[in-house]
């Protein structure tokens, strides 16, 4: 059974630890959150249901145009950068951040709370 307590904490230390990082939302891969920090007034379920099919997509074009399995995916607009990564297959993580994060750090720390949290999925 998955901690939802226990994946709450990692978000908001993840969240809280970087000026960047701006929200975080663990959903399943039918997308459903599982656990958020997000800013008021964000839609969490739409976004969470949106993370889930923009990650599915991501991994069914990275297999046709024969890339390999897919790693995150970057959205880069004018205020800010939205990353997705899977965790496991129990679930996808989406990370929002400000345009002034630096993508290398930002990448990194996302790769370390990944690591982080897919234990705690299983």
């Amino acid at each position: 059974m998955i901690n939802v307590s226990m994946l709450q904490d990692e978000l908001q230390n993840f969240v809280s630890g970087s000026a960047e990082v701006q929200g975080a939302i663990l959903a399943s891969p039918d997308g459903l959150a599982l656990a958020s920090v997000v800013t008021i007034g964000m839609d969490e379920e739409r976004t969470a249901a949106m993370s889930a099919s923009m990650l599915s997509l991501g991994e069914r074009i990275g297999r046709e145009l024969a890339r390999g399995s897919v790693d995150r995916i970057v959205v880069e607009g004018e205020k800010g950068y939205g990353i997705l990564v899977g965790c496991g297959q129990e679930a996808v993580l989406l990370v929002l951040a400000s345009a002034a994060a630096k993508q290398g750090v930002l990448f990194l720390e996302v790769k370390r709370i990944v690591a982080r949290i897919t234990p705690l999925l299983a």
